[in-house]
Parts: C-alpha cells; sequence; structure tokens
C-alpha cells in the first residue's frame, strides 16, 4: 500500500527526541501514549545517569527567565496544520522567481519553512515590533488546543491582525514581547546555515532582554556584535533624560567564529598608497618584521645590505617576516646572497631574550656572496632603476629594509559596531526613499534606509545567498537584495514574510504595501540597469537585470479536512464525508505546494503543467517531482508519469478512476521508475 503524506508540520519535540536517541540511544525508551500507541520518549534518570546531574537540586543557578518562557519554548516545538496557498495574480514573474513573500504570521511560517529550507539561509534580517508600550505585540495565545487555534478563518482581528496592544501598564509587558519573539528565534537558527548570521533591530526598552534570550538561543559564544546605528541626524530636544541618537542591531552567528566580510575601501585609504619608485602597482611601507622571535628562532637572523654592507637583525622580540626561501629569493633581485653562520648568537640571544646558551645555534645569516664595491655599485645601479623588489630600503637606499604592501594584497574596510547615518543612511532618508515609490506619501511608519540593508548584505552575504526577513515590514530588505545583485552581478534571493496587519495611507494592509514596494522598485531598478547598459562604452560587458520577480504564498489551514482527530471524535458521518480529504475550495495547485515541503522542494521550483495520459499534471524542478491531482486518472496517466522516471511522485487517493488503477499504481512504478519515492495524499 503506499505510504500517505501527512498534513502539518513535524514535531518538534519528537525531532528533539530523535536527535538524542543519536547521540544516546540507551536513553530512549517507550511508552504508551494518550492514543493507545507507542511513543518514543527520553527517560530522563537514565539521561542525568550519564551526563551528571549537575544543575539538579540548585535553586540558584544563571537564567533568564520571566513568566511564559515554558510556554514560549512548547510552542517554537508545536507542529501546526496549515499550508502555503499559491497566489500568482498578485506575484511578479510567477514562472521563473526565485523570491519569496509569505502572507500570515511568521511563527506558522517558519515552522513551513523549516521543512524545506533548514541550513540554508545564509543570512536573516529582522525588524520586530519595538515594545515602546503603544506598538503591537504578536498574540500567541498557548492556551488554545490544537482545534481552537487552527479553526479560525483567517489569522488576524478586525484591527488588522491577531496582534494586542501592550501598553506599559500591563504587568507582563515585558513578558509579553519575550514570549513573542523567543519561539521565533528558536525556529530562525534551525534555519541559518552553519556559516549565517542573523541581525535583529532593537530599540533601548528590550535590547537587553534580547540580548539574554539570543545568549541562550544561539550560545554567548555565538554574539558577534551589538551595533549602534545612528538612526538620527536630529536627535529630538523634548526628549527625557538623554536623548537617543542610536538603535541597536544585534548580531549572532549560527556558530562561533563568525567573520564579516569586507567593506569597499574609501578614497581615503586608497590614498596612503603610492609609487614613489615607478611600480606599476602602487604601495606602502610595512614593517619588515614579525612577532615572536623567541618562538621562531630560526627566523632570527642577520641580513648584510646590498648597498651599505651594513648587518641588519630584526627589532628585539621580533624576527624575519617571510620563509627562508622567499627571503633568499627576493633579495638575490638586489645582489648575489649566501648563507653563512657567522657565530652572533650572543645578538641572536639578545634579539629572541634568552640566554646565549638558550638560543638556536648555528641560525646562518644572509649575507653578500661578494661584499665589494662593484657589488655595492649594482645594487645602487638597481635602487635608481625604479620599481624595486618587495624587499627594499628607506633613505635614498642606505637605510633599514622595508617589505611592500601592495594595494591589491589589502582587503576592504573593516565593518565596526558603529554605524553613522552618514555611512548607512537614517530614518528620514528611509521614508523618502518610501515616498520617492509611493507618488508622495510613506504607508508604512518605521521603514528602515536600504543603505542599512546593503550594509548588512556587503558584510554577511555572498553573490548566491537566502536571505530571509520575517519581519518585513515595507520590505525594505527586497529592495536592498534586488539592487545589491544589480550592483556585483549576484544572484541572491529573498524570503519576506508579514502578518496582513493595517497599514496607513489608504493601504488595505501592510502586505499590499510590501508587495507593491518590491513591483515599483524592481522596475525602477531594471530600468537603471538598462539605462547604464546603454551608455557602456565599447567593449564594456552589460550587466545582467536581477531577479525582480516574487511568488506571493498565503498561509491557510491545511487542505486536508480535520484528519488528524483521534478515533473517538469522529463518527460513521464523518468517515463518508472523508472518503475525500480534500476541502472543497481547494485548487490543484493548492495541493501541490502544501506537498513540496514534504520532498523539501524549495517553493520557488519551475513548476511545468503537461497533459499526461489526458490529465493535467505538475512537472517540479524538472522531473523531480511528478503530481497529479485531476479526477478520474487512469493507468495511461500512472504509466506515462512513471516513464519519467521522476524521484518522487505524488497522486490524489481519492481521484484514481477505480480500483484496478489504485493496484496498478505501485505496479507500474516499480516497471518502469523503481527508485521512484511513490505518496498519495
Amino acid at each position: 500500500m503506499v505510504e500517505r503524506i501527512k498534513p502539518g508540520t513535524p514535531d518538534g519535540t519528537e525531532e528533539n527526541v530523535e536527535r538524542i536517541a543519536e547521540l544516546f540511544p540507551e536513553v530512549v525508551t517507550e511508552v504508551e501514549g494518550a492514543d493507545g500507541n507507542l511513543e518514543h520518549v527520553v527517560d530522563f534518570d537514565a539521561l542525568r545517569d550519564l551526563l551528571g546531574d549537575v544543575a539538579e537540586g540548585q535553586r540558584e543557578r544563571y537564567q533568564f527567565t520571566w513568566p511564559g518562557k515554558a510556554a514560549a519554548k512548547a510552542e517554537a516545538r508545536r507542529p501546526i496544520w496549515k499550508t502555503m496557498r499559491p497566489e500568482p495574480v498578485k506575484s511578479v514573474d510567477w514562472d521563473t522567481t526565485k523570491n519569496l513573500y509569505i502572507e500570515g504570521d511568521n511563527l506558522d511560517a517558519l515552522k513551513l519553512l523549516k521543512e524545506t529550507y533548514a541550513d540554508q539561509v545564509k543570512l536573516i534580517y529582522i525588524d520586530p515590533p519595538y515594545n515602546t508600550g503603544h506598538d503591537f505585540v504578536y498574540d500567541d495565545d498557548y492556551r488554545q488546543t490544537h482545534e481552537e487555534y487552527d479553526a479560525g478563518s483567517a489569522d488576524f482581528d478586525e484591527d488588522g491582525g491577531r496582534l494586542v496592544a501592550n501598553p506599559e501598564s500591563n504587568g507582563r509587558f515585558h513578558s509579553d514581547w519575550c514570549s513573542m519573539i523567543y519561539p521565533r528565534l528558536v525556529l530562525a537558527r534551525d534555519m541559518l546555515s552553519a556559516d549565517g548570521a542573523i541581525f535583529i533591530s532593537i530599540d533601548d526598552n528590550e535590547s537587553a532582554n534580547l540580548r539574554k534570550i539570543c545568549d541562550e538561543v544561539f550560545g554567548a559564544g555565538c554574539f558577534v556584535g551589538d551595533i549602534a546605528w545612528q538612526r538620527t541626524y536630529s536627535p529630538r530636544n523634548d526628549s527625557k533624560g538623554i536623548p537617543a541618537e542610536i538603535e541597536h542591531i544585534l548580531v549572532f552567528s549560527k556558530q562561533c567564529g563568525w567573520i564579516p566580510g569586507r567593506l569597499p575601501r574609501t578614497e581615503e585609504m586608497d590614498s596612503r598608497y603610492s609609487s614613489p619608485d615607478g611600480d606599476p602597482i602602487p604601495w606602502k611601507a610595512a614593517d619588515a618584521s614579525a612577532p615572536g622571535a623567541a618562538t621562531h628562532q630560526g627566523m632570527v637572523y642577520a641580513i648584510q645590505h646590498p648597498i651599505t654592507g651594513e648587518l641588519l637583525y630584526p627589532p628585539n622580540g621580533r624576527c624575519r617576516p617571510l620563509g627562508a626561501e622567499q627571503m633568499y629569493s627576493i633579495l638575490s633581485e638586489w645582489a648575489e646572497y649566501e648563507w653563512r653562520d657567522i657565530h652572533d648568537e650572543n645578538k641572536r640571544a639578545e634579539i629572541c631574550g634568552v640566554a646565549e646558551d638558550e638560543v638556536r645555534p648555528s641560525v646562518k645569516a644572509l649575507m653578500l656572496k661578494e661584499p665589494t664595491d662593484e657589488t655595492f655599485a649594482k645594487a645602487r645601479k638597481r635602487y635608481e632603476a625604479g620599481s624595486w623588489p618587495r624587499l627594499c630600503f628607506t633613505s635614498n637606499g642606505n637605510g633599514g629594509m622595508i617589505v611592500k604592501r601592495y594595494i591589491t594584497d589589502v582587503e576592504g574596510k573593516m565593518p565596526t559596531n558603529l554605524w553613522p547615518f552618514l555611512e548607512v543612511g537614517h530614518t528620514d532618508e528611509a521614508k523618502k526613499e518610501l515616498q520617492k515609490l509611493f507618488d508622495g506619501s510613506a504607508p508604512f511608519d518605521t521603514p528602515k534606509p536600504v543603505r542599512l540593508i546593503d550594509r548588512i548584505l556587503t558584510i554577511a552575504s555572498e553573490a548566491d545567498s537566502l536571505v530571509l526577513d520575517f519581519f518585513s515590514g515595507s520590505a525594505t530588505t527586497a529592495e536592498a537584495v534586488m539592487r545589491k545583485n544589480a550592483e556585483d552581478g549576484g544572484e541572491r534571493r529573498f524570503v519576506l514574510v508579514q502578518l496582513p496587519e493595517e497599514a496607513s495611507g489608504g493601504w488595505d494592509n501592510l502586505c499590499n504595501v510590501g508587495e507593491e514596494r518590491i513591483r515599483r522598485a524592481g522596475k525602477r531598478i531594471a530600468a537603471e540597469v538598462e539605462e547604464s547598459n546603454r551608455q557602456l562604452k565599447l567593449g564594456e560587458e552589460p550587466k545582467p537585470v536581477p531577479d525582480i520577480g516574487f511568488r506571493v504564498l498565503r498561509i491557510d489551514s491545511s487542505n486536508m479536512e480535520d484528519t488528524y482527530r483521534t478515533p473517538g471524535e469522529t463518527d460513521q458521518m464523518d468517515l463518508l464525508s472523508l472518503a475525500d480529504n480534500v476541502k472543497l475550495d481547494r485548487t490543484p495547485e493548492d495541493l501541490l505546494f502544501e506537498v513540496l515541503p514534504k520532498f523539501r522542494i524549495p517553493y520557488s521550483a519551475r513548476i511545468e503543467k503537461r497533459e499526461l495520459g489526458g490529465r493535467e499534471c505538475f512537472l517540479v524542478d524538472g522531473n523531480r517531482l511528478v503530481a497529479c491531482f485531476d479526477t478520474e486518472v487512469g493507468t495511461e496517466t500512472i504509466e506515462e508519469m512513471a516513464k519519467l522516471e521522476p524521484d518522487y511522485a505524488v497522486m490524489r487517493d481519492a481521484s484514481m478512476r477505480d480500483d484496478a488503477t489504485q493496484a496498478n499504481f505501485e505496479e507500474l512504478f516499480k516497471t518502469y521508475s523503481p527508485d521512484t519515492v511513490r505518496r498519495v495524499i
């Protein structure tokens, strides 16, 4: 019998038990569940025996907690019975784009996305609602049952979203906000790739609490930095206390040791490089020594000056910057050298900071083979010719040795934790960017400037990175990604999530604002690239127009009827109604998008409709998945599906023409494509 696809996302608790079982199979046992079936659970007594009970019985321990934390943790693991429904009419370049815009609660979105995109997101940027006493926080009601939680026809209330006011008078003012952000960050960490990082904008109200939560979720050792963004160029004078001029951007990585990319070099930095010797590549003088003399005694030796004949030693505590072969090769461009023991143990001991009898014996010096006037004259002539070797000499050739550091060998500017508005923009700039796109109005009150997100993309993404923003607001991240791709020819992809909450400026909701911004910004970026290409000189390579499209997906209840009810909740009439377990208002495209994550196929995968055996079928990502949800499907359709030899094949159980078709489903695939994974819904 063909295995049936189960609706809903995986149970996070079960996944954690499986991970523990992989590490310590001896601590997992079986118990009888509420439905009478056996379940795998962790035997905590066995786990304590294995690991020791270090914290057991210790009432005082370092921890950060709040009322509702346990429920917030459980929420991150709780499965949901929801799906992504495609909205091609709202989308741009539906058939070819790799970008996604998701309408709905980001907690649901993260759980659905995790099935496909776990460990694949290079960069997450979020700008969650600030807990100011006037803004809103997401109302995650953990006291509801699964049925109560998922039964609603929509995820948002009459005020524009599943949101509640959180005034400062609320006794759970900070707790509610912490409970909102915690499960979302747990799921966000699951989404990050091993080399990924998350950037979180926040103000002073919750920055301290957010830091503690992130320390727990990501690990304190994965803290990268607390960036101070200068959000305004004119601080308000009527503020109480010290006027706030900055906002925080907390940065955490998936793994410890994450290093940000470099920023482009500035004109000021490049101006420090020149070419006094006529070298075709600009350079600046660098120290011709390195630290660690005591531990690298073989690299502490004299070099005879090719022009003056003087013996040159590294400063005390330092050694030669390059290996012996490199030093010999470069200096040989000045004169003929040889290695010779000059018995200078006392001088080398002084440099290494050790007693003479402790210095490494018989370390040879790099000496001129023939230290004559003729040798010195040839070296002088070499100096006057210009374009000196990499190791050269100061004071008109008579001074100490330096090493040339070429501008081509240095990286860009290392980012710091202070981002001035002159470099990354400010809030007023962000509003003007929106006004420019929306004919003079700004339908979102707190946008971020594109330059700010561009800075984050520069130091934390690569040309093919997947970028996630699950508090997308006005969709600044989407515009920044498209502009970055236009700039460097990259193929970054974005996934944005936004609750359809109330918007300003006459717009129905914030999703409409975000989608329209992407449309308008995309057209503008494409026009700018095309105009730039028209102005290219002969032989210059034109830039490609980046992916300016996006697929809109809307979170809704599962396409399947309520099949997760217990046997006691199901009567005979229910069984009759579930003969076809698909809801009446759902389309074949809806069904396809519910099964995609079951095979870890991206929601952006290319989809082709093709008639096979007289029935409409979907071919996804080439022949990776072949699906048919049409009615009255016969063996001729199944045979053609099998002959395509897909990795996966899915059919709607109730749509098969007759019992013979059901019986032949397995046999036909065994004949034509035995390796295909077959499933029914």
